[in-house]
């Protein structure tokens, strides 16, 4: 029985992204379906987390995951840019045209993270590290957007620009795949020394939430990816 419990995680993943496309296509309602991407990400942790504290690897575990993670964290969060480029898609100056197609663009965020997730299933570098952002950091950014709107109203007029949302699109989706080395919050062994960096991440990060709230969400973000050049930068030195 023990090898289907990080299953189970793995289907509550899968869950959240069903419920959070249904919150925004059919209630309009982001902000709950930012919260089901924060509830996934912390189910996805922990069915990885299980899988190796109960030795329960298997190929089904590992494509069920893929495929959970590409609804929740590629087709969700598309799907939150979608409806973010409507609402800034408003003013008499777009014709219906115009307001119809252009929001189709946030679905190459879809598109490049089912590219990365078949890419991580048969890269035999990322067993220990990540090449290109995971797609579940991508999506805590996207899903940190409703609530930094909700926290701080007037950056509406910022973040909610055709332009800035589909360069934000862009990029990140070019992120998932480039060749960049990203340090994995994967423990081996919880001994201080050897995970000194993932420890001093999580408090950092931690302590960063408490203060900023979903502010905080991009700062880690690019923490993240600092901290993954800079360990780069001096395992080459």
């Amino acid at each position: 029985m023990k090898k289907h419990i990080p299953n189970a995680f793995t289907c509550g993943n899968l869950l959240c992204g069903c419920a959070g496309v249904v919150a925004v296509l059919v209630r309009n309602e982001l902000l709950t379906a930012s919260y089901l991407i924060f509830l996934a990400a912390l189910l996805d942790f922990f069915d990885g987390f299980l899988a190796r504290l109960l030795k329960a690897h298997s190929p089904i575990g590992k494509d069920l995951d893929s495929l959970a993670d590409m609804v929740t964290f590629g087709l969700l969060p598309s799907i939150i840019i979608f409806r973010l480029l409507g609402q800034s898609m408003q003013g008499p100056e777009y014709d219906l045209v115009t307001y119809s197609a252009v929001p189709h663009a946030a679905f190459v965020i879809a598109v490049f993270s089912a590219l990365r997730l078949a890419k991580f299933n048969v890269d035999p570098r990322q067993s220990d590290s990540f090449i290109g952002v995971p797609t579940p950091a991508n999506a805590l950014l996207i899903a940190s957007l409703p609530l930094i709107l909700r926290d701080h109203p007037g950056w509406f007029d910022f973040i909610v620009r055709p332009g800035f949302l589909i360069a934000f699109s862009v990029v990140m989706s070019l992120l998932l795949v480039a060749e960049l080395p990203l340090f994995a919050l994967k423990f081996k062994t919880y001994a201080f020394r050897p995970n000194a960096v993932r420890y001093l991440f999580l408090g950092v990060s931690a302590v960063l939430l408490l203060v900023l709230g979903a502010t905080a969400v991009p700062v880690i973000i690019a923490l993240y990816l600092l901290v993954s050049l800079a360990g780069r930068l001096t395992r080459r030195a």
